[in-house]
């Protein structure tokens, strides 16, 4: 498809006389039915790829621009999310409806639970026992705030306003994927109709975090790096893994010694996050610690490489992981993943693009984490379509995620409705379930570190004419910079042999 929005330009040149001439046109934005070998697969049907002449991003198209199509194909994906939760919302959520339908929804199991019902201020009040940061508690009694009183289901009218910010939220982080994303604004259609995003964006709040880290990645490729670290503080104060953004920013620091980057990113994070948590904090101690206190002391939550583990182990009569073994064991794999994403970002043949260390990182943190909850998803999602833009593999990815998303509701309704031993979801086929998305989460990993080690194999530096690696669209303040730090003589036993791309 070709349209003119967004339309990135190309630096207008100066005169002799120091004048700039008359705005430069668009350059020509990636066409998706040519990048990509699978959709020009698809496009058979219709036509096949567009045209060697035509211009996308240079042609007007009247109304249906990008971010139109975008927006609508988000609201699409927004009615399937809504239609994937019907079974719960005609029949309730109670009993074992959730599990049965896979509908669950931590909005309106919340709403009575935590005593948002009776005060939307409960989170904040003494003897909460709200397990999330300061924001999410925020956005909790916020939206509580808006269902009045009255005679009908109020937890359904709760679910149904949280859905309204979702399907919001939803289109930013679709919108701000493709500007991001440069000449390549059509990958964000992957966020937009992403199997993850439609089962698992209204389970729980975390798209806030995911809409702060992707305006914090927007604003950073355009170098306004304080408030991009403004954003990762307030998305950090909602969930905690929007931080992780700034290892990434660190790795590109140490290779091209641009500190000042990441001291204005790092200082504008601290600043937010300490604005939003320090009031609560002395308001009442006890709530703002209950979340911490709760991610110390909890069992390994389902669906975890350690839940898995204990699945197994007692399966056979040992004994499983305790929490203080599963923190030490966690932390310190996580460490020594990031140190492996660090020397691979020092000894990458060119300097890797921010997205694909996000990912990387945030992916580690999810695999070790205590807890692999199914809406975790939406955190990798708009980040995995950034760090490697291409449908086949991202469609593998979410065929794993699917299928681990019905087995996780399946198991658990074996175990609450306590059915037959023929009747159930056994025990090993979770356990395959949460190996089967843990490990395509790996092979996505693979195939970044694939695309760092090889960049002219990566779909994003080979965008453009001929075999010209691009630098980092997504770069901000590191664009062009010079290495300054690197790990040469690891790069000759780490570069893979050259793959072709798709074009």
């Amino acid at each position: 498809m070709a349209s003119t929005s967004p339309r990135p330009r190309t630096p207008a040149p100066r005169t002799t006389a120091g004048r700039t001439p008359a705005a430069p046109a668009p350059a020509r934005i990636t066409a998706p039915s040519r990048n990509d070998s699978l959709l020009r697969r698809f496009t058979e049907v219709v036509g096949g790829p567009l045209g060697r002449h035509t211009e996308p991003g240079v042609t007007p198209t009247g109304f249906w621009t990008i971010d139109r199509v975008l927006i609508a194909l988000t609201m699409l994906g927004a009615i399937l999310a809504v239609g994937v939760k019907n079974a719960c919302r005609v029949g309730g959520w109670t009993g074992l409806n959730a599990y049965q339908w896979a509908c669950y929804s931590d909005f309106p199991a919340l709403y009575y639970a935590r005593g948002l019902a009776e005060n939307p201020l409960a989170p904040f009040l003494a003897g909460s026992d709200f397990e999330y940061p300061v924001l999410m508690s925020a956005v909790a009694s916020f939206t509580a705030a808006l269902v009045t009183p009255g005679d009908y289901d109020r937890s359904l009218a709760f679910f149904d306003v949280n859905v309204l910010f979702i399907a919001v939220l939803w289109a930013a982080v679709v919108l701000l994927t493709a500007r991001t994303a440069g000449r390549r604004p059509w990958d964000a259609a992957m966020v937009a109709l992403a199997p993850g995003m439609i089962l698992a964006s209204t389970i729980n709040w975390d798209l806030w975090a995911v809409a702060a880290l992707a305006g914090a990645m927007y604003a950073f490729g355009r170098e306004r790096t304080l408030l991009a670290g403004v954003l990762i503080g307030l998305g950090t104060a909602t969930k905690l893994y929007p931080v992780l953004f700034l290892g990434a920013v660190l790795v590109l620091a140490l290779r091209t010694g641009r500190w000042r980057a990441f001291g204005t990113t790092a200082a504008g994070a601290a600043g937010a996050w300490l604005a939003v948590n320090l009031p609560v904090m002395a308001f009442n101690f006890e709530a703002w610690s209950v979340f911490w206190t709760f991610t110390r002391e909890r069992e390994a939550g389902w669906s975890s490489l350690w839940h898995a583990w204990n699945t197994v182990a007692r399966g056979v009569g040992a004994e499983g992981l305790s929490a203080e073994t599963i923190n030490s064991a966690g932390f310190w794999l996580f460490f020594l993943a990031c140190v492996a994403v660090a020397v691979l970002g020092l000894a990458a043949p060119r300097r890797p693009r921010i997205a694909q260390l996000a990912f990387l990182i945030v992916a580690s943190f999810i695999l070790f984490n205590k807890v692999y909850s199914p809406q975790f998803v939406v955190w990798l999602v708009p980040l995995a379509v950034l760090a490697l833009p291409g449908w086949r593999d991202f469609l593998v990815w979410q065929f794993f995620e699917v299928l681990h998303f019905f087995a996780i509701w399946a198991y658990l309704y074996s175990l609450d409705a306590q059915l037959e031993a023929t009747n159930a979801l056994a025990p090993s086929a979770y356990v395959l379930a949460v190996a089967g998305h843990m490990l395509s989460l790996l092979y996505l990993m693979g195939r970044v570190v694939h695309g760092m080690l090889a960049p002219e194999a990566d779909p994003v530096r080979r965008t453009g004419a001929g075999n010209v690696v691009q630098d980092d669209p997504a770069g901000g303040p590191f664009a062009g910079a010079a290495d300054r730090l690197t790990l040469a003589s690891l790069r000759a036993g780490l570069r893979p042999a050259a793959r072709g791309a798709d074009r």
